[in-house]
């Protein structure tokens, strides 16, 4: 490991469990895990990349961090520094991307760069966090470069770009939409998985749960409850079983690149509870020498019943009438006229005892 923990002989500050050749197929989202196994399968696709563009925007990023923030290291924040080495320790990243700070009031932090993975926090995400909070999000930026998302994304992106450059071609919004759509659902998705890598780092569920409020609600966090913060994810994962609530939950996310808050929060803690975690902790887990035999047609297997499960048990009633729907239910038109009016039946309520919808005639507001 170069500029490594190994190097320096620093270990955690506290007892945590290292993952040796841990693949990052071991914490990423179904969803996430199944693109980039396609796109590993692509052999040379990132390195020709990388030689057609040069490489000129990621060397202009270097030079702007380098020129107008300040580069974390043993004499410069050296607390993060201890942390950036830990993570890298525990998931046994062999190369410590190089760090930085700087200057914006907006919490934040990210992993960017295509030849080497640069990881960027600033001040304001530094001054709202603790040391605990902030070890979670360090093993985030770190989960990034492990799983090459910085690498990808920037690929995506730039095929994107270029696709809108032919626009013009009959259909080719459409097309482009579809590809942005997608696009950005991998992005909410690698989120997630990142989430889960900041979780392997710090081992301290409350921890995350804490950062996580924080970047919704500030540092008022005597103010908050895990708790009632987790019951609004369900409370927005149910939609007061309003159909029109559902559709705008949907038109709300489709631009984001991220989940929102509460929700990473509850996807985190319900993995964290999974028994794929604890036999992850207990030391069962996919290594890295294995990731090239990984099967893209398992992994697109495994993330389509991933969504196949998400419509079946969600409490949003859009996802019930899609249920319903699929199932040979009989009352889609009653169900679209709820929607239409606002006339407020849940899409998992049943109708009448013989069957029969009562259109929401009886006004009543579902629960």
């Amino acid at each position: 490991m170069s500029d490594s923990t190994s190097k320096t002989g620093r270990l955690p500050g506290r007892d945590r469990r290292r993952f040796p050749q841990i693949s990052s197929r071991a914490y990423e989202h179904p969803a996430d895990r199944s693109a980039l196994v396609a796109l590993r399968k692509l052999t040379g696709f990132d390195t020709v990349f990388k030689t057609l563009s040069g490489l000129l925007p990621e060397r202009s990023l270097r030079l702007l961090f380098l020129s107008d923030s300040v580069r974390v290291g043993d004499q410069q924040f050296a607390q993060l520094n201890d942390m950036l080495r830990d993570a890298c320790y525990i998931l046994d990243l062999e190369r410590v991307p190089a760090m930085y700070v700087t200057q914006n009031p907006q919490p934040n932090a990210m992993c960017i760069g295509l030849d080497e993975p640069i990881i960027v926090l600033t001040t304001g995400l530094v001054e709202l966090l603790d040391e605990e909070e902030m070890r979670a999000v360090i093993g985030h930026e770190v989960g990034h470069a492990l799983s090459g998302h910085a690498l990808y994304r920037t690929i995506l992106l730039f095929l994107t770009n270029f696709a809108v450059k032919v626009a013009w071609i009959p259909l080719g919004n459409v097309a482009i939409m579809a590809l942005v759509t997608a696009l950005r659902e991998w992005f909410r998705k690698s989120e997630l998985s990142a989430d889960r890598a900041g979780l392997l780092v710090g081992q301290d569920l409350e921890a995350s749960m804490r950062g996580l409020m924080k970047l919704a609600g500030g540092h008022h966090l005597h103010e908050m409850n895990v708790d009632a913060f987790l019951a609004q994810a369900d409370e927005y994962e149910k939609a007061n079983g309003d159909l029109r609530d559902s559709v705008l939950k949907i038109l709300q996310v489709l631009p984001r690149t991220h989940p929102f808050t509460t929700v990473r929060a509850a996807e985190l803690r319900a993995w964290a509870q999974s028994r794929d975690y604890q036999r992850l902790m207990d030391g069962h887990y996919p290594r890295r020498d294995a990731d090239d035999a990984t099967s893209v047609t398992d992994s697109l297997r495994e993330s389509a019943g991933h969504y196949r499960d998400s419509v079946k048990n969600s409490k949003d009633p859009l996802m019930g009438l899609i249920r319903d729907v699929a199932g040979g239910a009989g009352d889609l038109g009653g169900r679209l006229r709820d929607f239409a009016t606002g006339g407020g039946r849940r899409a998992d309520d049943p109708g009448t005892p013989d069957g029969t919808a009562d259109g929401g005639r009886s006004g009543t507001q579902g629960a």
